[in-house]
Order: structure tokens, then C-alpha cells, then sequence
């Protein structure tokens, strides 16, 4: 995943995890609420393949708001998926499950396009690919 961040007016510092947090939600939380959207996402697989979108490389960015809303842009393996349809609202029910979570947007975006390469090491496996 290429970007994991909090927004709001303060000024940006760099959390122990390495996330940037410039958020007026407390450093704790915002990381239980990184780890929580994660681990939810994780749970969201592409039908045609035996792994999940966050270890597909689906997932390009997540902003938690300071409202404890989350934007989440995300693409598909092809841009004529058969779930294309479903899956933006599979993503929606996962991550808006998470407590804390007061809402969810997920946008749909194909640049840059997908490509295996964007795929974790557990996801090749997942696939016979390494």
C-alpha cells in the first residue's frame, strides 16, 4: 500500500510507526485505528484470487479523518473485474465494522493501473507466483 495518513490542522509529525500523523486523534488510537482498517481490508478478498486486496496491492491510500472518517482509494486487478460493482461496498461494510469508524468513502481509482508487482510477497505465494 502506497500511503497510510490522518489529517487535520495541526502540524504534521512522524509517529513511532512511521505513519505520518498530523491528527487530533491521539497517537495510540490513530495507530489501533491504522492496525484495526488494516487487519479489516484483510478480510476483503477478489473472488477470483486467493488473497486479500490490502495484500494484492489494491489498496493505495487511506486517510483517517479527524472525524474518524476514512477515504480509502483503491483499484481492481483490471478495470473490467467482475466485482467491480460489489467490491467498493465489500470495502465499505469491512471498514466502517471497525470501532471507531464513523464513516467510510471509497473511491474507485485506475491510475496508476494495477499491476502484479504492486502484490506482497504473501500474496505471490497465495498465487503460486514466488
Amino acid at each position: 500500500m502506497d500511503d497510510v495518513s490522518a489529517t487535520a490542522e495541526t502540524v504534521p509529525e512522524t509517529a513511532g510507526n512511521g505513519i505520518v500523523s498530523a491528527s487530533a486523534i491521539p497517537a495510540d488510537e490513530l495507530a489501533r485505528l491504522t492496525d484495526d482498517i488494516v487487519s479489516a481490508l484483510k478480510t476483503v478478498y477478489d473472488p477470483e484470487i486467493p488473497a486479500d486486496i490490502y495484500e494484492l496491492g489494491l489498496v493505495y491510500k487511506i486517510d483517517i479523518e479527524d472525524d474518524r472518517s476514512v477515504k480509502i482509494d483503491m483499484t481492481l486487478t483490471a478495470p473490467g473485474c467482475p466485482v467491480a460493482g460489489e467490491m467498493p461496498g465489500w470495502v465499505e461494510n469491512a471498514v466502517g465494522a471497525v470501532e471507531g469508524v464513523s464513516g467510510v468513502e471509497v473511491n474507485m481509482v485506475f491510475d496508476p493501473p494495477w499491476t502484479p508487482d504492486r502484490m506482497s510477497e504473501e500474496a505471490q505465494v497465495a498465487v503460486g507466483w514466488y
